[in-house]
């Protein structure tokens, strides 16, 4: 049992700690040439807060953080923390109109933005009631100030804020699989949790570490991956600012030689892909590689440990409790499996009527613990809907079978009835990319002209030019080989890309509108 005292700063874990410890000299940060040492990252995260607080930052108020993977990020995130404020990380791959909708609704009074991503900004800047100071990385705009000259003109001492382990300390938008972002208030203690059950105790990371996730750090799974793992245990962390291309991480691996990887399974698909392309078979130093997002396919967790000797640990987190908390474990995994619970959570699936279901039936996932949301922002109905006492449903359908290995089967809106018999989108994704051609696949279902329900797939092909309708006959006639007849595609489609969440998560909203416009 992981026990906390009532004032907590998650600052002086994660930052303050290492100095007190000896590892001031340490690499901390990786990105680029920069080398950010434990020492550096304590006086960035100081100088930042206090320039907060010459702005009239107070406690409880939202910072705004607008920033690529960047050292600069992890100093606003957590010089926002340690005065007390609420750091507001937000995705960098938006539209205007989604800034101004985040903005004002998180009401922040200072945003800290990289140079790069200012006009997205600025679009509707005239349309920001709350935006008082903007603070800018990596150049100079008019009228905003520079985050280099505010930070060497602010002191690199700081005392952390006397915050509680349960005051505001984050939020995170939630990435949207269903319709618009909802801000998740997440506290002081919810990060050491995490970081504890999770990072330590299942997957096991340890000082020695150096970590690179493909998964950004303005979004929960991402966050853990890159900055709370490796800052909790005192080991490194390699930031990538750009696309996670497969060459690039490539290239990032071969030259930092991380020794844990966090992708998600659209990541390791490509990445698999590029490796079979020029027989490339190592992943250096890497000792364990981890997904989340989607589920992982079996065949490409033994097709990745075929060709590289490394398991991939597949487990299901959520931006609602923070990070991982069902997951497989380094040298038992279950191949398709999601795994077991991890250590301080409970699970339980029920059926529609709330009732708890016993092993092998398949029902909704409620899960319990301490690294749980406080509750969606200025959202009081949605709030009610998935926050239920210490238990929060979410919103996923699972079946856990005698072993206490739990499986997936979808979205709780994703079920599609075909003939009076249930289909589950996974199912039948599973099927499509065990086929020698396909790199991706997103199932749903709409209805035909006659009110019929169908079911529809969404393929990515590994070679583009080899769509036809002959391959598409071939796709469906091998999911009626390979799982129920009912279960089979109705049409197939083939796409250069799935509408992806920056997790990963298929939008299946948007298939279905897609699918919906076809002719059938």
């Amino acid at each position: 049992m992981l026990t906390l005292p009532e004032q907590l700063n998650a600052a002086t874990v994660f930052v303050d700690s290492h100095l007190k410890e000896g590892r001031g000299a340490k690499a901390a940060i990786l990105c680029g040439d920069q080398v950010v040492t434990y020492g550096e990252l304590h006086e960035n995260v100081n100088r930042l807060g206090n320039a907060l607080l010459g702005l009239d930052v107070r406690m409880e108020e939202r910072v705004a953080i607008l920033m690529p993977d960047t050292p600069e990020l992890i100093y606003a995130f957590f010089g926002a923390m340690k005065i007390g404020a609420v750091a507001v990380p937000i995705n960098t791959m938006l539209m205007p109109k989604d800034y101004l909708y985040l903005l004002n609704d998180c009401r922040a009074r200072v945003l800290v933005i990289h140079k790069s991503l200012f006009q997205n900004y600025a679009a509707n800047r005239e349309e920001l009631r709350f935006l008082k100071h903007v603070i800018v990385a990596g150049g100079e705009e008019a009228g905003s100030l520079n985050l280099a000259t505010v930070t060497a003109q602010a002191s690199p001492e700081l005392d952390a804020a006397e915050t509680s382990k349960d005051d505001s300390a984050f939020w995170l938008y939630s990435s949207g699989t269903t319709g618009f972002p909802k801000g998740t208030i997440h506290l002081h203690h919810d990060m050491i949790v995490e970081s504890e059950y999770y990072g330590r105790q299942t997957i096991g990371i340890r000082e020695d570490d150096v970590s690179f996730s493909v998964a950004k750090l303005f979004f929960a799974y991402g966050l853990g991956n890159g900055l709370c793992f490796p800052l909790y245990t005192g080991g490194t962390t390699i930031l990538l600012p750009g696309r996670p291309t497969p060459p690039r991480a490539y290239e990032l691996i071969d030259r930092y030689q991380p020794t844990v990887f966090y992708g998600v399974p659209t990541s390791y698909a490509g990445m698999l892909y590029a490796a079979e392309m020029v027989g490339r078979t190592s992943l250096g130093r890497v000792r364990m590689c981890v997904s989340a997002g989607e589920p992982l396919p079996k065949t490409m967790f033994e097709r990745w440990l075929n060709r590289f000797g490394v398991e991939i640990i597949d487990g299901i987190g959520s931006t609602e409790i923070l990070h991982i908390f069902i997951s497989n474990r380094p040298g038992h995994v279950r191949p398709g499996s999601t795994g077991q619970v991890v250590p301080g959570y409970v699970a339980k699936i029920i059926d529609d009527s709330g009732a708890e279901l016993p092993a092998g039936q398949v029902g909704t996932l409620l899960i319990k613990g301490d690294s749980i949301a406080a509750g969606y922002w200025n959202k009081h109905e949605q709030t009610k809907e998935t926050f239920r006492g210490e238990w929060i449903n979410t919103h996923d359908k699972f079946m856990k079978d005698q072993d206490g290995y739990f499986w997936y089967a979808g979205r709780t809106d994703d079920m599609i009835k075909v003939s009076g018999q249930a289909v589950w989108p996974a199912d039948v994704e599973a099927v499509l990319q065990t086929h020698p051609m396909v790199l991706d696949s997103g199932v749903v279902g709409t209805t035909d002209k006659d009110g019929l329900m169908k079911v529809r797939a969404f393929v990515v092909l590994k070679e583009k030019g080899k769509a036809s309708p002959e391959l598409a006959a071939e796709l469906q006639e091998f999911v009626k080989q390979n799982t129920a007849k009912h279960k089979y595609p109705r049409t197939v489609t083939f796409v250069d890309e799935l509408p992806k969440t920056p997790t990963g998560k298929t939008k299946r909203y948007l298939l279905r509108k897609m699918a919906a416009e076809e002719t059938v």
